[in-house]
């Protein structure tokens, strides 16, 4: 016990030093301003990495007889309700309150993994794109396959394209997939390294279901970068993700048939990149109108804390002590005619 407890006193000695003071600054006055008195619970998880969770996703295609009871004996349960709006069987994903990380599974090319570690937070955006067996689905920014894998765990899509613009991430991307999915969905994945905000003049109303998981400040991360002036210049850059996010939105709407939904999601806390994205489409984009996502969000609330004073399209998770769930902002529309 006493070695457990110098180790982690170790741990949040190293940890505490690499916390990035500029990007803790400029994040100190945004949030403040955009979340008020919820900032001090939500930047206590940020800035603690010893208290973040891992939720284990397993893999339909590669399931191990004692993986689940071996999760139950380490505090694992469930952690999606049945009751929610969609929910498929397949689709099974364990978490608990204590942090720590369950082992991960190195990568053997030939053998497919059991399991996917992941914020839980992060499947919400699938859960909300609610993807049924045959429908044509697009990943348009996919790396480093998470939700990819996810969405596979839930249906058969007719086609799914997995698009990743960043070559480095691209080849990331390939190697998840090749390591959660056998031979024959292979065949139904298409892998580009395409702009994803030329998608929709490539492929006009060619899908049903569009994820647009976007390039974001990742506040988890950036919050420990180790390089102070790249920190500089990743904050004066900030400004313009928001416009990179709108036009990604725009393509992923294009590439929607008519009556076909979208899904948007960022791992940021900002208002910029968030709300402000999506109220830019409603009001710029006539044939686009918000899907209520309000049920799910009540169907998960036991595990995940929400922002208060949201629409009934978006919801925006808040880590909290216990639930170091998200960031996670998530939004859903549907296209109703063509442009």
């Amino acid at each position: 016990f006493l070695l457990s407890l110098k180790l982690e006193k170790k741990a949040k000695g190293k940890l505490q030093k690499q916390i990035c003071q500029v990007v803790l600054d400029h994040f100190e006055k945004q949030y403040t301003a955009e979340l008020g008195d919820a900032w001090s619970s939500v930047r206590d998880v940020l800035t603690s990495p010893w208290c973040w969770q891992h939720a284990v996703l397993l893999n339909r295609f590669s399931q191990s007889p004692g993986l689940e009871s071996s999760l139950a004996e380490q505090g694992y349960h469930p952690a999606f309700p049945a009751a929610l709006p969609y929910l498929p069987a397949a689709f099974r994903c364990y978490t608990r309150t204590a942090p720590g990380r369950f082992p991960a599974q190195k990568h053997q090319p030939g053998r497919l993994k059991e399991y996917y570690l992941l914020n839980a937070a992060s499947l919400l955006p699938v859960l909300a794109l609610e993807v049924k067996d045959g429908e044509d689905v697009l990943d348009l920014c996919a790396a480093p396959g998470g939700k990819s894998v996810a969405i596979l765990q839930c249906a058969c899509p007719g086609h799914f394209h997995c698009n990743e613009y960043d070559d480095l991430r691209s080849r990331w991307l390939e190697q998840t997939i090749e390591s959660f999915i056998p031979d024959p969905f292979i065949n139904l994945i298409t892998v580009s390294k395409l702009d994803g905000r030329q998608i929709g003049d490539l492929q006009p109303e060619f899908y049903d279901k569009v994820l647009v998981d976007a390039p974001c400040s990742n506040d988890r991360s950036w919050l420990f970068s180790a390089d102070p002036q790249q920190a500089v210049l990743r904050l004066m850059q900030r400004k313009e993700l928001s416009s990179l996010q709108f036009q990604l939105l725009r393509s992923a709407v294009q590439a929607l048939r008519p009556g076909g939904s979208l899904v948007y999601s960022t791992c940021t806390l900002s208002r910029a990149e968030n709300s402000d994205v999506i109220n830019l489409m409603l009001s710029s984009c006539r044939n686009v109108m918000p899907v209520d996502i309000s049920g799910l969000a009540r169907g998960v609330s036991q595990e995940f804390t929400f922002l208060s004073g949201m629409q009934q399209h978006e919801l925006l998770v808040l880590p909290e002590i216990g639930r170091a769930w998200g960031p996670m902002y998530v939004a859903k529309l549907k296209k109703v005619s063509s442009s």
